[in-house]
């Protein structure tokens, strides 16, 4: 019985993943695994920061669902496939030892982006599988006979049994159109985990400062996130916005980027802020407003907020007027800022839409219209918020699909 021949396109993280469990279920398989660039894992290499953020540690399938937009059904069945714990031990049973965290994000020991990709080529090449960089993907036809064919920009062509499918996310709608061919349902993709440019923002020469809670709302929508607030020189980044853009990916894309924005820097209610102002003011009725912070708040971003509320620079609590102690508490809790576009965050990208999770069978990743095509990762209509989960649900999903392949 001949061997296998199984092509997986995309050298990303849920490619190699995905090619290394199906050497795993199938020995014997040829596996060969095509990226169109001419460098394997470029978005492991920019991830964290250049330090790789593997995966989440959250153990509880329920509780890791929801960090994740789109795509939870799906996920539930991988992740009890192959869960967080798994994603651990794989990675530090093959020398990259990793380490979580304060607020869950896991990263290798030796926080560089290479010890993992390092250990996914090297376990691909130890597997047996054949990796070609430089290899874009013109069409793929399935044979009357069986099997696939598939065409390259090179002018190549392969022939295989099986074809995974995981060339990640990607904001171009035309970028999906082969797959559209193939009988596919394509979410229409948008941009998620994006930053907010504030062009007129009174904060902009304050860049650098950041608060570990606050809360941001876009008005007349139900958006609303908490967490950490950065203020950068074009706007406001920070996990708080970029959580709450992955939440609000298609709604703020219909607005086109254009909202306001209102960020509660002390993440309290209109009712306590008052009272605790009051108390501040019989309690230092001497000191004075703009010179002494209050609520833990970073000493620019308070005289910011004083000035803001025309708040003079020798005035004493004692003296504060009710219509400044007004202003003050409005800029305390919802400082306004006019968005007029997005920033991708540092060298990331994230995309909400693609192949739409009706197409394919969620046990095996298999394609419903195209049998023995499988998908795996981002071109998929899952996408999840920082922290890890994007890794995770690429690593998951690489896995089940591998498997499914193997064992067809």
């Amino acid at each position: 019985m001949k061997p296998k021949k199984v092509v997986v396109i995309g050298g990303g993280a849920a490619g190699f993943f995905g090619a290394i469990s199906c050497a795993r279920f199938n020995p014997e398989a040829e596996i060969t695994l095509l990226e169109k660039s001419n460098k394997f894992l470029s978005k492991v290499k920019v991830s964290g920061g250049g330090r790789c953020n593997v995966t989440n540690g959250c153990f509880d399938i329920n509780l890791l669902l929801k960090g994740y937009p789109r795509g939870g059904k799906v996920l539930k069945y991988t992740f009890q496939q192959f869960s967080v714990k798994d994603t651990i031990g794989w990675f530090e049973s093959r020398g990259a030892e990793l380490k979580q965290e304060e607020d869950g994000r896991i990263f290798p020991q030796s926080d560089n982006s290479q010890t993992i990709i390092d250990c996914l080529i090297r376990e691909a090449r130890v597997m047996g599988v054949k990796l070609m960089e430089g290899f874009g993907t013109k069409s793929i036809r399935k044979n009357e006979t069986g099997g696939f064919s598939i065409q390259l920009f090179g002018g190549e062509s392969l022939y295989c049994d099986e074809i995974l499918i995981a060339t990640g996310g990607n904001p171009n709608q035309e970028s999906y159109q082969w797959l559209k061919d193939l009988g596919h349902e394509i979410k229409e993709p948008v941009p998620s985990l994006f930053t907010f440019n504030v062009p007129d923002s009174p904060f902009r020469d304050l860049q650098g400062i950041s608060v570990p809670l606050a809360k941001v709302r876009v008005t007349g929508s139900k958006l609303e996130e908490t967490g950490p607030v950065l203020i950068t020189h074009w706007g406001l980044s920070g996990p708080a916005v970029l959580r709450l853009s992955a939440w609000g990916a298609r709604e703020l894309a219909q607005e086109q980027y254009r909202f306001i924005a209102h960020v509660n820097w002390i993440s309290g209610n209109e009712e306590s802020l008052r009272s605790t102002l009051s108390e501040i003011k019989l309690l230092h009725p001497k000191k004075t407003v703009i010179g002494h912070p209050f609520f833990n708040l970073p000493r620019r971003l308070w005289e910011r907020i004083c000035e803001l509320s025309d708040i003079s620079t020798g005035l004493k609590w004692v003296d504060m007027p009710k219509k400044n102690m007004n202003k003050l508490l409005e800029n305390l809790l919802r400082s306004e800022f006019g968005v007029k576009g997005k920033t991708t965050f540092k060298e990331e990208f994230v995309t909400c839409g693609g192949v739409s999770l009706d197409s394919i069978d969620i046990h095996t990743m298999e394609s419903k219209s195209c049998p023995g095509l499988f998908f795996a990762g981002e071109v998929l209509d899952i996408d999840g918020i920082t922290g890890g989960y994007n890794f995770q649900a690429a690593w998951s999903t690489g896995f089940v699909a591998g498997k499914s392949i193997a064992e067809k």
